[in-house]
């Protein structure tokens, strides 16, 4: 359960061969999703609007990677106390939670107070991570329970087919907390009765819940039948507000004028509100449509197994995210989440950024960046990505400093603390960084608190400005740097353990 607190603090380095443009924050890294989000959390945490996985569902078939190390004396001894020495091997069941617990909780750490996660499973796994989101987020937390009907064909060689399965969602804090509204299904309105204002559809009249003024009888002016709310409702508005609705031709009776009392919505209101989202979901597509995507993209080759379809993990980033909304994978497999950031940026002009987590080496590059470099040349979009493997750890599990860190492994770690993106190894000759967004950052550096800003280092420098500068003392005055426009920044030699 405190496994992630073991995990230490890895640098990420980029690889230009395999990334795409410059200075952009959407980030692929290669490496185990456990030790990546360690990793961000120095960056991250408490800023990821969005996180949407799909970890192994664990039927039994898949043959997915348990390597936290199972066999380790810690978690040995962890299984005797437990479960007694019977339970040293673990069950298929409890590696899986063991696998996700730590994830979990890094998970937790990095989403936003106004986030959201979304974690799709099937009926293997749904009562486990149930239980498990639970109590690291807490039962309060819970959202919803989405259901995608993903498959619209039968199954011959069982007797029950299997059409869908769940998003489980939750959110870091559900008080106040309220999804974005979908656009309208357009299809639904029209105009019969040639309304001045527009097409429209028929609301019901009436609303749960019982209120004794809002329980007067309705009589149709076409039939004289009376009508009253169902058993255990109401109506929708007071009989004053019904009377003056029915004068403005916003109350119909049915087609054919002889039914229940309905009311007017029009669709330029209904437009400006939107929709509230609906828990079963059939309208994203189904898994063929994802094989498909993908087989389009590498010229009709099938080289993943059930992919997502991008407009499924659309839906989930249309109701969760604003602009500059960064966006989650730590389980990315075939890339369609990185692939549904940047289309739905094309399609509506926020701007969100991704971030995604492949463990596998045969998918990172090969599958999960080519996508995204193959969707971009093809659909044109206007952001790249920036490719990282996991380096080795620069700060400890404690978030002390590693002894034998070099100048441009701390260069690497300010200039992201700093840009969001990394800087290239070929850029970094001491003292000088990077360059980004018109800011020239510096690092002095000759080992731990040896590092002085003077006006002698000022001078050697040759500064250009607006800059930042990293030591372990500033002894300039401060009017000084203000006119040469720097800021001086001290040198990180812990982080904050979370």
């Amino acid at each position: 359960m405190n496994h992630d607190k073991e995990v230490p603090f890895k640098l990420l380095q980029k690889v230009p061969s395999a990334s795409v443009g410059k200075e952009s924050k959407n980030l692929i890294i290669h490496g185990d999703n456990l030790e990546a989000l360690k990793a961000l959390i120095p960056f991250y945490k408490s800023k990821v609007k969005c996180i949407y996985i799909d970890p192994p569902y664990n039927t039994g078939n898949e043959g997915w990677v348990y390597n936290d190390k199972v066999n380790s004396p810690k978690i040995q001894e962890w299984i005797k106390k437990v479960v007694g020495r019977e339970g040293e091997d673990l069950t298929r069941h409890d590696k899986w939670i063991c696998m996700m617990y730590p994830r979990m909780k890094l998970l937790r750490d990095l989403l936003a107070n106004d986030g959201v996660i979304f974690v799709s499973i099937d009926d293997n796994e749904q009562h486990y991570l149930r239980m498990v989101m639970d109590e690291i987020f807490g039962e309060k937390n819970f959202v919803a329970d989405f259901i995608w009907n993903h498959r619209k064909s039968g199954q011959n060689d069982i007797d029950v087919s299997l059409s869908h399965n769940y998003t489980l969602c939750y959110a870091k804090k559900r008080a106040g907390l309220f999804l974005n509204r979908l656009a309208i299904d357009e299809g639904k309105f029209s105009n019969p009765d040639s309304d001045p204002r527009g097409d429209w559809v028929a609301d019901p009249m009436d609303a749960p819940a019982i209120r004794e003024n809002l329980m007067y009888p309705i009589i149709n002016p076409n039939t004289k039948q009376t009508f009253l709310p169902p058993v255990g409702r109401h109506w929708r508005f007071t009989k004053e507000k019904y009377e003056q609705a029915l004068k403005d031709n916003r109350i119909v009776f049915g087609k054919t004028g002889k039914s229940k009392p309905q009311f007017k919505r029009f669709k330029s209101e209904a437009e400006e509100k939107g929709i509230n989202v609906f828990t079963i979901w059939d309208d994203v597509g189904t898994a063929t449509e994802g094989t498909k995507e993908i087989m389009e993209l590498f010229g009709g080759k099938k080289i993943f197994d059930t992919p997502k379809p991008t407009s499924f993990i659309k839906k989930i980033i249309k109701i969760a995210t604003k602009d500059n909304s960064i966006v989650l994978d730590s389980f990315a497999g075939s890339g369609t989440t990185g692939h549904a950031v940047l289309d739905l940026n094309k399609e509506d002009g926020i701007k969100r950024s991704f971030i995604l987590v492949e463990m596998e080496n045969d998918v990172a590059k090969k599958i999960t960046a080519e996508r995204i470099k193959r969707a971009i040349k093809k659909y044109k979009y206007d952001d790249g990505f920036e490719y990282c493997e996991l380096a080795k750890p620069l700060f400890n599990e404690k978030g002390q400093i590693n002894e034998q860190c070099t100048y441009g492994e701390l260069a690497t770690y300010i200039y992201f603390t700093e840009t969001r993106t990394n800087a290239e190894k070929k850029t970094i000759k001491s003292p000088f960084i990077g360059e980004s967004g018109g800011v020239s950052y510096y690092l002095i550096y000759e080992g731990r608190d040896k590092n002085d800003l003077t006006r002698s280092a000022l001078t050697k420098l040759k500064i250009k400005k607006p800059a930042v500068v990293y030591a372990d003392r500033c002894l300039v005055d401060e009017d000084e740097l203000r006119e040469k426009g720097i800021v001086f920044k001290q040198i990180p030699y812990e982080i904050k353990v979370y």
